[in-house]
């Protein structure tokens, strides 16, 4: 089973997106973690727009990357520039993957806006982790 850990600023709306998907995509291929360089909490927005494709992210909690420095990681995914330039070493030989995401919860707008824009990023997301899984699970 290889350990993933996917990393960004707050760990609070794109990271916990990509593990939610990480974790439907790979099953018992991996184990996902989702962690920030700082924690905010998990957005609610995020909660309820992965709810909307059946993805329950709910019992999630915002962690610190430094809670799972003892954790040998086969990848690490960062999902946002700012995480990748505030943590760019990680002490495993992970293999390092990087895509800077739009932030939806930066989005400004209407309450509808805000919903397509979080349902717009989870689709990006949703692919890119597809992808990842298919490629290197």
């Amino acid at each position: 089973m290889k350990n993933i850990l996917v990393l960004c600023t707050g760990n609070s709306c794109r990271s916990q997106i990509a593990e939610g998907y990480l974790k439907h995509f790979a099953g018992d291929k991996a184990k996902v973690y989702s962690a920030g360089v700082e924690t905010h909490g998990v957005n609610p927005k995020a909660i309820a727009t992965m709810q909307e494709d059946g993805i329950d992210i709910s019992g999630h909690t915002s962690n610190n990357v430094n809670e799972y420095l003892d954790i040998d990681f086969d990848f690490v995914i960062t999902v946002c520039d700012n995480a990748k330039e505030r943590c760019p070493y990680f002490p495993t030989e992970a293999k390092k993957f990087h895509y800077n995401f739009p932030d939806p919860a930066k989005f400004q707008g209407d309450v509808e806006e805000t919903k397509v824009e979080f349902r717009r990023v989870r689709g990006l997301i949703k692919e890119y982790c597809r992808k990842f899984v298919e490629d290197n699970l």
